[in-house]
């Protein structure tokens, strides 16, 4: 189902007619006749594990059978699991690629069955594919980085924890939307960790630790993802410095917008809500197999969520 805060994103015209065109409506498309196969590349973190529920629950809304694969973080896995949901007749394949940047053995084999191939948050570099739904990452991360230039009028030192690896294109696209409104700003020091968070909790935290012990002074922490700035949260409680140092994440997780509504240290985050990615994906998917006219590209709006906005936006019972 589409989450609360999704519908208030609706309500509130974020979702422009141009984002929406070529997804078909609740009541439209899906008439029982289509097998949609969903080939993950990873669900072992919350983003793309809520993003495949969001795709079930549209499909079980639409009357529309879904095969979902996981490839557990391998590339060769990735392949074969496509393989063999077209081997078993699927109509279309929804691709959900994590951090690769390419997967030429998928769209090919995807492209050679003559079955559409819908992507889904990520886009990769080079390939064939039908269509994709996404977010613009740069424009997040410069929304953030506006917010922290507000917040420290007089200058500070503003942490950045990346994911990985270093040619993830989304990671690079986020931190360097919230350079280009932070550097060079008067008074303005970026610092880099050195290691990679791994887009998790626990790797964020462990990079949060390190940046304390090797940094004294830091005003501001900017993560590429929310898992890691959740970790990084409790690292900076755990020193004492909550009252000190304020963060920034992205992707719009429950738990992040929950500590951005009670008041936390935790004051923004970029909406890049699987719940909606996922069931639009399902969306443009059908309207392809009707025949409709949809666009290649389709960036989904990122509004920013503040303590300002985040009742509308926090759902405890969304899927991510």
């Amino acid at each position: 189902m589409i989450s609360t805060r999704t519908a208030a994103a609706l309500a509130a015209g974020l979702l422009t007619a141009t984002a929406l065109a070529g997804c078909s409506s609740d009541d439209s498309g899906g008439d029982g006749s289509y097998t949609v196969g969903v080939a993950n590349f990873t669900l072992s973190g919350p983003y793309f594990n809520g993003m495949d529920k969001a795709i079930e629950a549209r499909a079980k809304k639409k009357g529309v059978e879904v095969r979902s694969t996981d490839a557990g973080g391998d590339a060769a896995k990735l392949a074969a699991n496509v393989d063999d949901l077209l081997a078993k007749g699927v109509d279309a394949v929804i691709v959900s690629g994590g951090p690769l940047e390419s997967a030429p053995a998928v769209l090919n084999a995807i492209k050679a069955a003559g079955k559409p191939a819908v992507l889904v948050d990520r886009k990769f570099q080079t390939g064939d594919y039908t269509s994709w739904i996404g977010p613009d990452n740069e424009a997040i991360g410069k929304q953030n980085g506006d917010f922290l230039l507000e917040r420290l009028p007089d200058g500070g030192k503003v942490a950045i924890i990346k994911g990985g690896p270093a040619d993830n294109s989304i990671g690079l696209a986020r931190t360097g939307g919230v350079k280009q409104a932070l550097d060079g700003a008067p008074g303005i020091e970026l610092v880099e960790a050195p290691d990679y968070g791994d887009w998790t909790t626990d790797g964020g935290l462990k990079v949060m630790e390190g940046l304390l012990a090797a940094h004294s002074g830091i005003d501001a922490v900017f993560c590429e993802n929310d898992a890691m700035c959740l970790g990084a949260q409790r690292a900076v409680a755990d020193a004492g410095r909550e009252k000190d140092i304020v963060l920034a994440g992205v992707d719009g997780q429950t738990e992040a917008v929950k500590a951005i509504l009670d008041g936390t240290n935790y004051l923004v985050t970029g909406l890049n809500d699987a719940d909606e990615i996922g069931s639009l994906g399902l969306d443009r998917t059908l309207a392809v197999l009707d025949g409709e006219e949809t666009e290649k590209d389709t960036v989904v709006p990122s509004p920013m969520v503040t303590e300002d906005n985040a009742k509308k936006y926090y759902d405890p019972d969304g899927n991510f």
